[in-house]
């Protein structure tokens, strides 16, 4: 396929935008595909900058804003960011409003640690206890 039959079914929105050193479809294609990738630094630290600057609004459920906070975590280890349990817990605890000031003392006053399952399940008890 010559590039005089690739430039002609371009697009508008890409026409100025492509080199005459393109000469094939596959070149074109790269250059296209470069043109459209995403940037992971950038991804990875937004999704760090949502999970650090989130905060439980006592709105919706908490099992819920836990999960969110799970998934985001798990967007950041597909990144190569692979936080651990232990941090998850230690950025969901600091996230909780002022009512939960007691839950937070508990378990930072007990040895054991917390899966993130347990930490769910013992939220969703303590915000049901503080209805």
């Amino acid at each position: 396929m010559s590039i005089m039959i690739i430039k002609r079914g371009i697009p508008e929105v890409f026409r100025g935008t492509i080199s005459d050193e393109i000469n094939s479809a596959q070149v074109f294609l790269v250059e296209i595909e470069k043109r459209f990738a995403k940037s992971d630094k950038a991804e990875t630290s937004t999704l760090l900058q949502s999970l650090i600057s989130m905060r439980y609004q006592g709105k919706g459920n908490i099992r819920e804003y836990i999960m969110v906070m799970s998934n985001i975590a798990s967007k950041l280890k597909a990144l190569k960011l692979e936080m651990s349990e232990d941090l998850l817990i230690h950025l969901v605890l600091p996230s909780l409003p002022a009512q939960f000031s007691q839950f937070k003392i508990s378990y930072n006053c007990q040895r054991e640690k917390w899966t993130l399952n347990e930490l769910i399940s013992f939220c969703v008890q303590e915000e049901e206890r503080l209805k």
